[in-house]
């Protein structure tokens, strides 16, 4: 086969090379064979030999290479042959000169430029220019920050020639002149960052001719079944999109021109857009989405577009306030492009899956685009954008009921879209004290569903769709006696033969409306709710799927005291959907958080234990036996059934299922399987505790078991993402097995450290920094033994294990996460600091980053010059990090960012009056913490931060308990009148930040 193409590449390169031949025959010949073979595939083949034997060095070059000679014919006669007049000749050309022109343009082919230009200058030869243009469309979308600059300098001028003169040159070479235009720009922006001075200098030299034609393209409104037309403004806006993200300064002046005509294509475009997408009375030219050269002029992505140019003005604060005044009008007219189209009405009537993935703004079209903008408009405009929304809403829900009174079969589009635009940002309306307060939003909504329920459901199925979701989106705000109607509509479309979209909404509905419905209006309905889920479960397929489970998970929990009756009805059809999507991770999450509403619901977890173990405990005993992905899976399914479990349950799971999940931790080579085998491991001895050590008969082999799985998680040769959850898993030994784990512990700080060492993803290094951490607090009251036994720990690359652990641990302070993890690990820095063991003096660490004054760093830049740190005693580091949790708790105070607050205040101090201010025994200055802001402190760090912790039970440890914020108040008080030359000494490198958070708590 390789042979065949190489002799077809050959009959090529002999064709072309005859072309240039003396003799009139033999050209004539092998212009013939050329046409002949251009309705074969030809281009392939040319395509084909550029790229696999042009240039030596490149991946998917073979020899033989082609000759210097062979070069400068094959360049030629390319040349020659781009004002060729079969389109798709000229197509392939095109692609070759683009595909040559990367590796020899400008050195080895100095005339492809001047050739280019001179086809385009010349109006008389109309193949000529459109040929250039081709090759210059490609050639532009491939340039670099090198000769993008002196390709602008000379071809745009032609290119405005050619945009400026729509009666010498038709709507397709202009558009395709301007989409050569946004890529030239587009480049410009990427480099303006490091070029600034010279990209801005060369558009601001060539913006002003450009902005006259972009607004005379504009100004005119939008005609009907014209898609070259829509192709041409569709660039224009491109490229002012292009302006306003990268050189917004440059064009603020000209947006106020700029806004008139754009306005003019925005509004005229939404007749055309109605007549011919949204009621389809017209040809919407949907099948000609791309042209012949691939870019998109279908009227969608032209809508598109426009709408993109307003989110990128809306989200520029300078220019935002040249649309303020027009607020209102523009929503207004936004809302009516949210319409639903002919064919999306079309296709979500028999695809639900499509209608749910544009449901969850999956997809790609005029309804997304317009809702992020109005969604920009609220976070742009505050107030001014929800009234402006709300507002516009009302006008179009009056307009479609007068629609509606003059018989219109498409009234219900407008209804929906002024529905779906508040939906769409109810979060900011449900917010917004005037909209509640005054429920504004409240009203409309229930005025309009309690209006169109009356309506068929069937002859206006998508209408019901969003009246459902749109109640549950709105739910705090409408009024009990419609929410509960609408609850019961929903319980029964979803048992009824209705359409589709209508089941969607229904669950949507429903899945927002059960977590917070009164237990008594549920209640009757709620076994033939499970019952028509259990239905809809079994007919579902990928997003829809998803709906359904957040569905049954709803049900599960807002019908808890029902569940032991549902719990055989439910269980079987959930743990059926599980097994067949048990590869699929989001669906296997689902249903495990489906599983677990039931485990917690009253009276539920012992059958469901006896329902899921006859299952599971054969796949774990026999994981060699099994399909991919089904023991990763079990081994999740049983830790969900241990976490927070009565001990009888946990000790139940341990009699089948743990002496298998020990050999599949110690044996499995699937990084999926030893991880969850780690955590299901972790979430045994969580459960069973001291316990667990009993119920395998021996105790000192169940124990030598656990140490032999910690041993192999923590051995350095496993690929870390084996060991991902090794910490959690030690963690659990700690709190759980003390006095069995102390007599190992210069043995696990060894491991500890070679895996540390060895880690390849920073997340684990951080989970085993959280266990050394735990050990300091396990050494309580000698901290110093601590510090004394990682001496004597070996460390490659260290002095010590000491000295790596300490600087590992200090540059990674600042990225652990998670409440106890950081309560943990800061209490802990704080007990190494008050030892004042003299070994602590003698280690040095990362300290400050220096910034760097050479601007911008690009990658090469960052090569040749990595980040620089200051080199600080470990003692002022640690200071500092206490500081940093000060100065993060104080962030997580609300209002703590405004810039008024105490701590703004004391950052003003002068640098010498602070650190006298340590000492000052006088009233604190108005900048001081204040009693109560301190509690808020506590309080905005100690709440729940919705984190894993309490799934493993480290709610039972100590540490746990601590309020972090007095923690380190009473701590730096009484460490700073120990010794006050220290305290003052450690202070020295603090930045002002750090020298000012631990001011303010110490007086």
């Amino acid at each position: 086969m390789e042979s065949a193409v190489d002799q077809d590449q050959q009959w090529l390169l002999n064709c072309l090379s005859a072309t240039l031949d003396p003799s009139h025959d033999v050209r004539s010949f092998a212009e013939a064979s050329l046409h002949q073979a251009s309705l074969q595939p030809a281009a392939v083949l040319l395509k084909q030999f550029i790229k696999k034997h042009w240039q030596e060095g490149e991946d998917s070059f073979e020899p033989p290479a082609v000759s210097i000679d062979e070069k400068a014919v094959i360049r030629k006669f390319l040349l020659l042959s781009l004002d060729d007049s079969h389109r798709k000749i000229c197509t392939a050309i095109s692609v070759a000169v683009a595909a040559i022109a990367s590796h020899d343009w400008p050195e080895d082919w100095p005339d492809l430029l001047p050739h280019l230009l001179k086809l385009i200058k010349d109006p008389t030869n109309m193949n000529g220019v459109q040929g250039a243009l081709k090759c210059l469309s490609l050639l532009s979308s491939d340039l670099d920050d090198a000769t993008v600059p002196q390709l602008v300098t000379v071809l745009f001028p032609c290119l405005h020639e050619i945009v400026s003169s729509p009666q010498i040159y038709d709507k397709y070479l202009r558009a395709k002149a301007l989409s050569i235009v946004y890529s030239c720009i587009s480049l410009l922006g990427a480099v303006s960052g490091v070029f600034k001075s010279q990209t801005s200098g060369m558009v601001k030299s060539i913006l002003n001719p450009w902005i006259n034609e972009f607004t005379a393209i504009l100004k005119e409104p939008v005609p009907s079944e014209d898609p070259d037309d829509w192709s041409v403004r569709m660039e224009v806006i491109k490229c002012l999109n292009q302006l306003i993200q990268n050189f917004s300064s440059l064009i603020q002046g000209d947006l106020t021109v700029i806004m008139g005509p754009f306005w003019q294509t925005f509004v005229s475009s939404l007749g055309v857009y109605v007549r011919s997408s949204v009621e389809g009375v017209e040809d919407s030219y949907e099948e000609q989405r791309y042209d012949s050269d691939g870019a998109e002029m279908g009227l969608e992505s032209f809508v598109i577009q426009m709408f993109e140019f307003l989110l990128a003005v809306v989200g520029n604060s300078k220019l935002v306030k040249v649309i303020m005044n027009h607020l209102k009008e523009l929503v207004y007219y936004s809302i009516a492009f949210l319409q639903m189209t002919e064919q999306q009405a079309h296709t979500w009537a028999v695809n639900a899956n499509e209608f749910v993935a544009n449901e969850d703004d999956l997809t790609y079209s005029c309804r997304v685009s317009g809702a992020l903008l109005l969604e920009e408009l609220v976070s742009s405009c505050g107030e001014e954008g929800i009234i402006a929304i709300v507002e516009a809403a009302e006008r179009r829900i009056a307009e479609s009921q007068q629609e509606k009174g003059a018989d219109s079969a498409v009234w219900w589009r407008m209804r929906e879209a002024a529905l779906f635009a508040l939906s769409s940002v109810s979060e900011h309306l449900l917010e917004d004290e005037v909209c509640v307060s005054g429920g504004k939003v409240g009203k409309l909504i229930e005025q309009m569903v309690t209006e169109d329920i009356k309506t068929g459901v069937h002859e206006y199925p998508f209408l019901y769709a969003r009246m459902f979701s749109s109640v549950g989106k709105f739910s705090s705000v409408i009024s009990h006696e419609v929410r509960d109607n609408f609850l019961y509509a929903a319980i029964k479309a979803i048992s009824s033969d209705v359409p589709v979209p209508v089941k969607v909404g229904a669950c949507q509905a429903l899945s927002q409306l059960l977590p917070d419905a009164n237990e008594g209006t549920i209640m009757p309905h709620i076994v033939g709710l499970f019952s028509s889920l259990r239905g809809l479960l079994s007919q579902a397929s990928d997003e829809t799927l998803h709906m359904v489970l957040e569905t049954m998970h709803a049900a599960v929990t807002a019908g808890c005291k029902a569940s032991a009756a549902i719990e055989p009805i439910v269980s079987p059809v959930i743990l059926n959907t599980w097994a067949s999507h048990v590869s699929d991770p989001f669906v296997s999450s689902d249903v495990i958080e489906i599983l677990e509403a039931i485990k917690n619901a009253p009276g539920c977890i012992h059958p469901l234990v006896s329902r899921i173990l006859p299952f599971v405990g054969p796949i774990v005993n026999k994981p060699q036996e099994q399909p991919d992905g089904l023991v990763a899976g079990s081994l999740d399914l049983l830790t969900m059934l241990l976490k927070n479990a009565p001990i009888d349950v946990v000790k139940t799971i341990h009699g089948i299922c743990f002496n298998a999940v020990i050999h599949i931790s110690l044996k499995s080579e699937d990084h999926a399987e030893l991880q969850n085998a780690t955590e299901c491991l972790a979430a045994f001895v969580a459960g069973g505790r001291q316990e667990i050590l009993a119920w395998g008969g021996d105790s000192g082999s169940t124990m030598q078991c656990l140490l032999d799985v910690a041993s192999r998680l923590l051995d350095p040769s496993l690929e870390s993402s084996g060991s991902f959850f090794v910490g959690t898993y030690i963690l659990q030994l700690i709190l759980h097995l003390p006095s069995q784990m102390a007599q190992h512990i210069w043995d696990l700080a060894a491991a500890l450290v070679r895996r540390m060492q060895s880690a390849q993803i920073s997340e684990l290094r951080s989970s085993l920094l959280l266990i050394f951490a735990r050990l300091v607090h396990m050494s309580l009251p000698n901290v110093d033994q601590f510090i004394n036994l990682l001496i004597n720990v070996p460390a490659e690359g260290s002095e010590n294990a000491f000295v790596y652990v300490m600087s590992e641990w200090t540059k990674q302070q600042g990225e652990i996460q998670g409440s106890y993890q950081i309560k943990v690990t800061t209490t802990a820095l704080a007990f190494l600091l008050s030892t004042k063991h003299p070994e602590l003096d003698k280690i040095n660490v990362q300290g400050h980053l220096i910034d760097s004054a050479s601007g911008i760093t690009t990658r090469s830049k960052a090569k040749l010059a990595p980040d620089r740190w200051t080199v600080m005693p470990l003692p002022k580091k640690i200071l500092a990090l206490l500081a940093d949790a000060l100065i993060e708790i104080q962030e997580q105070v609300p209002g703590g960012d405004n810039e008024d607050s105490d701590w703004e205040e004391i950052e003003a101090v002068d640098t010498e009056k602070e650190v006298d201010f340590l000492y000052s025994t006088g009233a604190m200055p108005s900048g001081r913490a204040r009693y109560d802001h301190l509690e808020a402190m506590a309080k905005a760090f100690d709440r729940d931060d919705g984190d894993e912790d309490n799934l493993f039970s480290v709610s039972a440890d100590p540490i746990n308990e601590i309020n972090l914020s007095n923690y380190l108040i009473d701590f730096l008080v009484k460490f700073s009148q120990s010794n006050r030359d220290l305290f003052h000494w450690l202070l020295q490198d603090l930045t002002h930040a750090q020298r000012n958070a631990i001011q303010a708590i110490l007086s």
